[in-house]
């Protein structure tokens, strides 16, 4: 189980901002682990809506192996691929095991009936993220981390070589955020899978990502007319990415670096200190 994703020259926009993403272009190998940073606005989550074919570019290409995304329909996307979205709250009153056993419709039989297979993979998937306690609970019940954790679960018992996350971890306890990161990197090493995730904590990103996609976002220049220039980012390991002047410029924020337990370790830096 393995897909790798390539993206070239990659750009989108929205309404009165025309190119949130520009010129965007970047590979994530099979089987391996990419992280994306960046501040807010800088086009994060639009360009996994892109990856995930919920949003078509604008101009270039994402190709999953040698397969334009837009050549999938949405069933063949989702044999390939899981998506984790942020946190929201959910609308009917399903249970956790219910939720997760979502993820095996496409492989129910023309009885549409779920299989022991099925019911195994859903139990193994609660167990892995802390929430097998909860099965029988309703999902609305559940607080916000809980529910998180519960999507997680549904997005591995999917069973796809690609894992797309979007800040899954915002929401959980400092035990959960590492449980939930281990259990991502076993996912990688052991199944093969490949996993793009959005984060805000660059510390877990040095720590567990392969890769780290720092996005800066585009710019204009300073007449109304303008164009947008191609978005400001970097592609490469933790230690080529994750430098203090580069994450100041991006972040507009003084940033502390420090080793802590034999690991570098990033810290903003307020006006007090």
């Amino acid at each position: 189980m393995s897909l790798g994703v390539t993206v070239d020259r990659l750009s989108f926009g929205y309404g009165k901002d025309p190119c949130v993403l520009k010129d965007v272009t970047f590979s994530v190998p099979a089987g391996s682990f990419l992280g994306i940073v960046g501040p807010n606005g800088a086009g994060k989550t639009t360009l996994l809506k892109l990856l995930c074919g919920e949003l078509k570019a604008q101009s270039g290409t994402i190709m999953l192996d040698d397969t334009p995304i837009g050549a999938l329909t949405v069933d063949q996307r989702a044999r390939r691929m899981a998506v984790v979205r942020q946190l929201s709250t959910p609308a009917f009153g399903y249970t956790v095991a219910e939720t997760v056993m979502m993820a095996r419709t496409l492989y129910l039989g023309s009885g549409g009936f779920e299989s022991g297979e099925d019911r195994s993979l859903v139990r193994a998937a609660l167990r892995a993220t802390d929430t097998e306690n909860l099965a029988n609970r309703a999902l609305v019940s559940l607080s916000g981390g809980e529910r998180q954790r519960v999507y997680i679960a549904r997005a591995l018992a999917q069973q796809t070589a690609l894992l797309l996350l979007d800040e899954p971890t915002s929401s959980l306890d400092l035990r959960h955020q590492v449980s939930i990161h281990e259990l991502l990197k076993t996912a990688q090493k052991e199944r093969q899978r490949t996993i793009i995730t959005i984060t805000h904590d660059i510390n877990m990103a040095a720590r567990y990502c392969d890769a780290i996609l720092l996005l800066g976002g585009s710019t204009r220049g300073q007449g109304p007319h303008d164009r947008r220039q191609p978005s400001v980012y970097f592609m490469g390991t933790p230690d080529q990415v994750l430098q203090e002047e580069r994450l100041e410029q991006v972040f507009g924020i003084k940033i502390g670096c420090g080793i802590v337990a034999g690991r570098r370790v990033f810290a903003p830096l307020g006006d007090r200190q």
